[in-house]
């Protein structure tokens, strides 16, 4: 069982970064063989549609090998930040039929719906299957020290990984 988790934030005190290492750790634990890939570390391009970029390659491929992806992305302005919706526009036909989780990271209560735009694109647009389980935390669901304090958010976080792999497992060929 391949999970790739992708760490979307841009930002080096990232809330979604703690999110995407808290859902690694838990593949792990589940027997998963699970992959982090934190976009901090990529620096790709805005895509144009038309540039290739070199670091499209590997990131696609990743994506491509999962049996299921996790996506820990911030919510900023009501909406996934740019650089998530950036890496999906890069590899597109890569998210083809994948299982995809989210986990997110916001400021506040009003942006919880603000998942769906990039939930409907990779239904509609690639056929992916969307678990209909989220997490969804907020700053004050984090500790100073890099961790989550909530403990619902960390058992939402469990819940979340668990249903990801019993749907990659009933799913794989």
């Amino acid at each position: 069982m391949n999970i790739l988790v992708i760490g979307c934030s841009l930002n080096p005190d990232s809330n979604s970064q703690i999110l995407a290492r808290a859902a690694h750790r838990e593949l792990d634990s589940l027997g998963a063989n699970a992959n982090l890939i934190d976009l901090r570390e990529q620096r790709l391009t805005f895509c144009d549609g038309a540039t290739a970029d070199d670091l499209v390659g590997p990131l696609a491929e990743a994506v491509r090998a999962a049996d299921a992806i996790v996506m820990a992305v911030p919510i900023y302005n009501y909406d996934v930040n740019a650089a998530a919706k950036n890496m999906v526009e890069h590899v597109s036909k890569a998210f083809e039929g994948k299982i995809v989780g989210f986990m997110c990271a916001a400021g506040g209560q009003g942006s919880y719906m603000s998942i769906m735009s990039l939930a409907n694109s990779l239904m509609l647009d690639f056929r992916c299957l969307i678990v209909p389980r989220f997490v969804y935390a907020l700053w004050n669901d984090f500790g100073d020290d890099g961790t989550i304090k909530s403990e619902k958010v960390a058992e939402r976080v469990k819940q979340l990984c668990g249903e990801l792999v019993r749907l990659a497992k009933a799913l794989k060929p």
